[in-house]
């Protein structure tokens, strides 16, 4: 892995309110620490340290210290929520030769068989490795992988002189079947096709009574009409 020069200056002030300056300054507050030392506060151009951090496990060689340069891995970077801006960032001491765990992205290439959904369990993968010589990435190909084939940490092909730092049985992938239409639509709660019957409607009012019949008409009871009075 290549070096990231970067120029540090010690810093002298600490808290909140010398932070702030540092950073109005272009510059970054860190803390360099390592090796049974004492933590060092120092500060960092802020647009280098944007440019190193986007490689993971970037090797930054220190100049302008004390005692001449020092390498160090990031390993802790605090960021603006909204600008994204690097706020501070801890670093850690390290030696040639000197062997580190860190953790490692996990990287996929190929197409799995139609039919199949590729889901990966690990996006990084924790490793051992000499400080100068970290991968910038671990492989695993998925090329026409089927459903049911998985692929766990002690599957993977890691370079000459990395030892895996995880369990061997933790699962990193695996392919299942892709679903169905209609399990899309159970797991996102889609109403049915066919609703519910919807309940009866209430039994109308009785009608009103209807009024007396007239005389010599049908009677309220609906008896046969009264024989009409016959003439003297």
């Amino acid at each position: 892995m290549p070096e990231v020069r970067i120029d540090a200056e010690p810093r002298t002030e600490f808290g909140k309110g010398p932070a702030r300056r540092t950073r109005r300054g272009g510059r970054v507050p860190a803390v360099l620490y390592g090796h049974h030392s004492e933590p060092r506060h120092v500060s960092l151009p802020g647009h280098e340290v944007l440019l190193a951090l986007r490689t993971a496990n970037v090797l930054i060689r220190l100049e302008g210290l004390p005692g001449g340069a020092q390498l160090a891995l990031p390993k802790a970077v605090q960021r603006d929520p909204i600008r994204g801006s690097v706020e501070h960032v801890d670093l850690l001491l390290v030696r040639r030769g000197e062997k580190v765990t860190v953790d490692v992205p996990v990287t996929v290439t190929g197409e799995i068989t139609p039919g199949g959904l590729l889901d990966q369990q690990l996006v990084q993968i924790s490793v051992e490795a000499e400080a100068t010589h970290i991968p910038p990435s671990i492989e695993v190909d998925v090329e026409g992988m089927d459903v049911g084939v998985s692929v766990h940490a002690g599957d993977l092909q890691l370079p000459r002189g990395v030892t895996l730092a995880e369990e061997p049985d933790v699962l990193v992938l695996h392919v299942i079947a892709a679903p169905t239409a209609e399990q899309l639509e159970a797991e996102l709660g889609l109403p049915e096709a066919e609703e519910a019957e919807a309940p009866a409607a209430p039994a109308a009012a009785p009608a009103a009574e209807a009024p007396a019949a007239a005389e010599g008409g049908a009677s309220a009871a609906g008896g046969q009409p009264e024989a009409a009075e016959q003439s003297g």
